[in-house]
């Protein structure tokens, strides 16, 4: 007479083989209760021989010197950051904002990040805020197309930031190694700082109500922070401060 574990134990196994499983693993049993001494770690160079090799990620700044550095003219510095496709604000921005003015002038005025009526026109310092400027430059004899005494200018981001905000400082990090790269291309005698974020960018520092009125140094150029048009539509009682800076640049410019 046959025990009934056998029949107990037959249904089970057709149970087994309906649910997929088609053979046995090892001949003979095994405690999935015990648990070993010692459990050994999965080691690195099996999992890559495996086809799992990590990424390693790029360093956007790194790559911004590359590009940079590989410009020998103005314009091949144009062309690299047309093609730098790491900083997110390129995804958002209407046109890249170069520069304006004659370049090899004496003075360079760097602005903050570009406007929206920038990022439309493609250039810095237009509409107001750049109607404004050309006013301050007339005063003392300059203009951006001048044949005797022409300035350049550009700013220290190509793109304009969403909605306007500030730019971030990882932002500025990345897109620096162009701004150096341009002044070098460039080539002023003098750099004038024109806000807080171009003191951030080449000074390291903002608050340029503090800092305006004082020669400094930036990019191993001499520097003049001054107030920026923007601000000075916002607060017309620091155009006399400004006057004041334009013609200190105005002083240094004759001294040579």
């Amino acid at each position: 007479m046959e025990s009934a574990s056998f029949h107990h134990d037959h249904a089970l196994l057709e149970w087994q083989i309906e649910l997929g499983a088609t053979e046995a693993i090892s001949d003979v049993p095994v405690n999935r209760y015990d648990v070993p001494a010692v459990v050994e770690k999965p080691k690195v160079a099996e999992a890559a021989a495996g086809g799992f090799v990590p990424m390693a990620k790029e360093d956007p700044v790194a790559l911004a010197q590359q590009a940079a550095s590989g410009a020998s003219t103005l314009a091949e510095l144009r062309a690299a950051m047309a093609a730098f496709e790491h900083c997110d604000l390129k995804k958002g921005a209407r046109n890249l904002v170069f520069s304006d003015g004659i370049a090899g002038a004496p003075v360079m005025i760097i602005g903050n990040a570009p406007t929206r009526a920038e990022d439309q026109a493609g250039m810095p310092f237009v509409d107001k805020e750049g109607q404004l400027l050309d006013k301050m430059l007339g005063a003392i004899g300059m203009a951006r197309a001048h044949a005797a005494a022409p300035v350049y200018i550009t700013s220290i981001l190509p793109w304009r930031p969403p909605q306007n905000r500030d730019p971030k400082p990882h932002e500025i990090a990345m897109m620096k190694p162009f701004l150096l790269r341009h002044i070098e291309l460039a080539a002023p005698k003098v750099l004038v700082l024109a806000g807080n974020w171009a003191c951030q960018a080449l000074l390291e520092k903002r608050g340029v109500a503090r800092l305006r009125g004082q020669w400094t140094q930036a990019a191993g150029l001499p520097a003049l922070p001054m107030f920026h048009p923007s601000q000075l539509m916002r607060s017309p009682e620091y155009k006399r401060e400004t006057w004041a800076d334009l013609l200190s640049l105005k002083k240094r410019l004759q001294n040579g």
